[in-house]
C-alpha cells in the first residue's frame, strides 16, 4: 500500500483529534443515547435520532482517521539536513512576478492543508512545481487564471 506523507504536526492533530473522539466525543454520544432510550418510544423521539447520528459520525471518524494514521509516512522536516532544495515540510518563500507579492507556504500532506494558515498540498500544482527547485530559480505554474511566474526567495526547515 502507498504510503502517505504527512508532517510532525499533522500526525500530532490527527492523533490528538482521534483521542479526543474515542475519549470524550464517544462517552458522550453514548450518554446521551441512554438518556433518549429513557425518555421512551424511539420513532418519535428526535433527541435519540439525533444522538445516533453523531454516534455515526463520530465512529466514521474514527476509522477515517486509523485508516490514516495507518497509511501515513511522517515527514519531521527539521530532522532532515537542509539541502538548499524544496522538499516536503519545508517552508517556501515565493515572489510572483507579475503582481510582485510576496508569499509564503509550508508543503504538507493532503490531509493538513489550508491556504488560509499558508499550508498547501504536496499534490497541489504549485507544490509539484517548486519541490526539488532552489533559491533564486524561477518556476512558471499554470493556474486556472493562467501561467504564473514565481522566484523562489527562501526555503526554511521548521
Amino acid at each position: 500500500m502507498k504510503k502517505i506523507p504527512m508532517t510532525k504536526n499533522g500526525e500530532i492533530k490527527l492523533r490528538a483529534e482521534l483521542d479526543q473522539l474515542k475519549h470524550t466525543e464517544r462517552p458522550r454520544i453514548i450518554k446521551a443515547i441512554a438518556e433518549a432510550r429513557e425518555h421512551g418510544d424511539l420513532k418519535e423521539n428526535a433527541e435519540y435520532h439525533a444522538a445516533r447520528e453523531q454516534q455515526s459520525f463520530a465512529e466514521g471518524r474514527i476509522i477515517e482517521i486509523q485508516n490514516k494514521l495507518g497509511v501515513c509516512q511522517v515527514i519531521d522536516i527539521t530532522l532532515i539536513k537542509p539541502t538548499g532544495k524544496v522538499l516536503f515540510g519545508t517552508t517556501v518563500d515565493i515572489f510572483n512576478t507579475g503582481t510582485e507579492k510576496s508569499v509564503s507556504y509550508q508543503i504538507v500532506g493532503d490531509d493538513e492543508a489550508n491556504v488560509k494558515e499558508g499550508k498547501i498540498s504536496v499534490n497541489s500544482p504549485i507544490a509539484r512545481a517548486l519541490i526539488g527547485k532552489q533559491i533564486d530559480d524561477v518556476v512558471d505554474i499554470t493556474t486556472p487564471g493562467g501561467q504564473v511566474e514565481y522566484e523562489i526567495e527562501n526555503i526554511q526547515h521548521l
